[in-house]
């Protein structure tokens, strides 16, 4: 089971927090309507519809109450003085007023049918869109089968609450006050003779709310954590299988399934409570009522048809005062499934930086004509700069073409950033730390300085674990860096949306990842609405994944969930032809051919350095054959750049790249291993 970590204060300010552990029941207070009330927002567009449905239900309960009238007037009039036509009357009277009763409720059921499911489908959009917008550091919190619960489970209990609980608490409320009016009315003792129970009943109310709350919550969180470890069984299955795990998979579910089933146990048991007071005392009123009623009757101080109508009111109302305890209960279920889905809706989505803000706010307020001309003057010397260099690459080109030998990776570079103007992309003393590590640890990456010259290509090459993915993912602003900053062109990238981003970088993570859909749509997934089978068939051959077209619908195939109807490299490919078909202005690889053989890795490798001819690109290596592909090497080690250089250099002169490159030991590890193995012989 994915188990979450408390949020630190930095990632609060982020993003939500974890969700609350299941094992333990919310300690703080809540008001129930105050976190219905939060639904306002989705209900206010149907809102006539629900009122008129209101309205409509309270009719037809109030058309049930006029009923034991008309027992009355039968009992009293026709019934006593022997009237068959008069009694026939009646049965008429009483058999329209049902049938009137039965339409009205089949009506209002009609009416909040269609709207309400347009309100649950539009939470559930609204939740969607916003899982998409938060940060990545929330996703990495959050257990998956949690967001589920949230948006199926969650929302299916907030339809139900608007359908039925939320229309009849209002419906029976207003019920129970006329009737009791009605019969306080018709007999005014028996009518607090049925009220001495009022006060015990709110207090069991009372009490079962606060209770049923707390075990509604832990069962809806435990629900969560039975989804993560269903989806998790079914991702990993063939993990579980080829281990042999079935066993201990279905224990673990086992026992949290035992748990749920512990909490709904306690949930029926405090049900059955609040509806034993419910049922049994207003039913001990009734008995008293009647025998005392009886007692009236026989002395002549009550008609028999007032006992009539007077004990029809009573009974008319059980079910109005029965159904509170479930309607409560539904009630704080609705209120539970409306806190966890604001707990995710009231994430901060990710935000731009509250400094491009400043900088507009401070450029529409700089001081007139000479701010203006500034700004004028340094765009003109910066176009001037570009041209220069675009013209002495054009005249190192043509040097190129008259040369008899091929430039060496520096020039290439050299040249490529003159021809494309701009800076590249920077590292300025970037530091990271996750947003949930422990206070005090040390950071990931470390005033980490690296520039990438436009038009070049830079391996990174590193131990595991040294921050190689790390730092790949703050390019595209998948985290904010925690001190530094990182520039685009010289353009800090938190001064960019995160659209122009995303729009100019592309990425290609070392795990690939394919969604339900066809091999066509996870391809163009990395490129403009415009693209089409040109620019899909570019980035296949580049990818070297002509296998496409050998399966059984080609492009149109459906790739299945996670894309796990295809090899490892297969997926590996179609990823890299999504990182490339948009043709980015940045491109950043983390070990794209890991999955690779050989052969398909150098056909691959060769169509990779025609496109990074024409783009900017970060490339994490492991291999020799991968490095190749770049004009520079980095080699981070400790979560810092320590070495710049070519391959061959780098090879040369630093003992820990050529430990990384060859698979040899270094050499303080080939010093430590003969010791070992020196003592090893003593």
């Amino acid at each position: 089971m994915a188990t979450t970590l408390p949020p630190s204060e930095t990632s609060a300010e982020a993003s939500a927090e974890a969700p609350r552990d299941a094992s333990s029941a919310p300690s703080e207070a809540r008001s129930a309507v105050r976190t219905l009330l939060r639904l306002w927002p989705y209900v206010r567009p149907v809102r006539a519809r629900l009122f008129t449905a209101a309205f409509i239900a309270i009719l037809a309960s109030c058309v049930g109450l006029v009923i034991p009238l008309v027992l009355k007037w039968m009992v009293d009039g026709p019934i006593a003085g022997r009237d068959p036509a008069g009694v026939w009357l009646g049965a008429l009277y009483l058999l329209l007023l049902g049938l009137a009763e039965a339409l009205l409720f089949g009506f209002r059921r009609w009416l909040v049918a269609r709207p309400l499911s347009g309100v649950e489908a539009a939470m559930r959009a609204d939740l969607y869109r916003h899982l998409q917008r938060l940060p990545i550091a929330f996703h990495d919190r959050w257990p998956s089968g949690q967001l589920l619960s949230r948006g199926t489970t969650d929302l299916m209990l907030l339809r139900m609450f608007l359908a039925f609980p939320l229309t009849f608490l209002l419906v029976n409320g207003v019920t129970i006050l006329v009737g009791v009016i009605i019969m306080l009315v018709q007999d005014w003792v028996l009518g607090l003779v049925l009220l001495i129970p009022t006060v015990p009943v709110v207090i069991t109310c009372v009490v079962f709310e606060k209770r049923y709350s707390r075990a509604a919550r832990l069962a809806q969180d435990q629900v969560g954590d039975l989804t993560t470890v269903v989806e998790e069984s079914v991702l990993g299955i063939r993990i579980i299988k080829g281990f042999g795990r079935h066993r201990s998979q279905a224990r673990a579910f086992r026992e949290l399934s035992e748990r749920l089933r512990g909490t709904e146990l306690h949930k029926a048991r405090l049900l059955a409570t609040i509806l034993g007071v419910i049922v049994t005392l207003p039913e001990l009123a009734i008995g008293a009522a009647l025998v005392l009623g009886v007692v009236r009757v026989a002395d002549g101080d009550l008609s028999a048809g007032t006992l009539v109508a007077f004990l029809s009111t009573a009974l008319a109302l059980r079910w109005p005062v029965d159904s509170i305890g479930f309607l409560l209960a539904m009630s704080q279920e609705a209120a539970t499934a409306t806190e966890r889905y604001f707990e995710v809706m009231d994430a901060r989505e990710e935000q731009e930086e509250d400094r491009r803000v400043k900088a507009a706010e401070e450029a529409e307020g700089a001081e007139g004509p000479e701010e203006d001309g500034r700004a004028g003057e340094a765009r003109k010397a910066q176009e001037a700069a570009r041209a220069e260099r675009a013209e002495s690459a054009e005249k190192a080109a043509g040097t190129r073409k008259d040369g008899d030998r091929a430039p060496a990776p520096a020039a290439r570079s050299a040249a490529r950033s003159a021809a494309r103007g701009g800076e590249g992309l920077r590292f300025h003393g970037v530091t990271f730390r996750y947003p949930d590590a422990p206070a005090g640890s040390p950071p990931v990456l470390d005033r980490v300085d690296l520039h990438i010259r436009p038009g070049e290509s830079l391996a990174l090459v590193g131990a595991t674990g040294s921050g190689k993915t790390t730092l790949t993912a703050l390019i595209p602003r998948l985290y904010e860096v925690t001190s530094g900053r990182i520039t685009l062109d010289g353009v800090d990238i938190r001064d960019m949306s995160r659209e122009e981003l995303r729009s100019r970088v592309a990425v290609a993570f070392e795990e690939p990842t394919l969604f339900s859909a066809t091999v066509e749509e996870n391809v163009l997934m990395g490129a403009g609405d415009g693209a089409g089978r040109k620019e899909l068939e570019r980035a296949l051959g580049v990818a070297q994944a002509d296998f496409v077209h050998t399966l059984p619908q080609g492009v149109d195939t459906q790739v299945g969930e996670q894309g796990l109807s295809l090899s490892g490299g297969q997926r590996q490919r179609l990823a890299l032809a999504r990182a490339v078909v948009g043709r980015p202005d940045f491109l950043v690889l983390d070990d794209p051919l890991s999955a690779l053989d050989v052969h398909t890795e150098a056909a691959v490798e060769a169509a990779l350095r025609r496109v990074l001819a024409d783009t900017t690109a970060l490339i994490v290596a492991h291999r020799p054959s991968t490095v190749l592909l770049a004009d520079r090497v980095a080699l981070l080690s400790g979560g810092r750049i320590t070495a710049v250089g070519t391959h061959h250099e780098l090879l040369r002169t630093n003992p820990e790249y050529a430990h990384l490159m060859s698979g040899t030991p270094a050499a303080g590890q080939a010093e430590r291993t003969e010791q070992a193995e020196q003592e090893d012989i003593r």
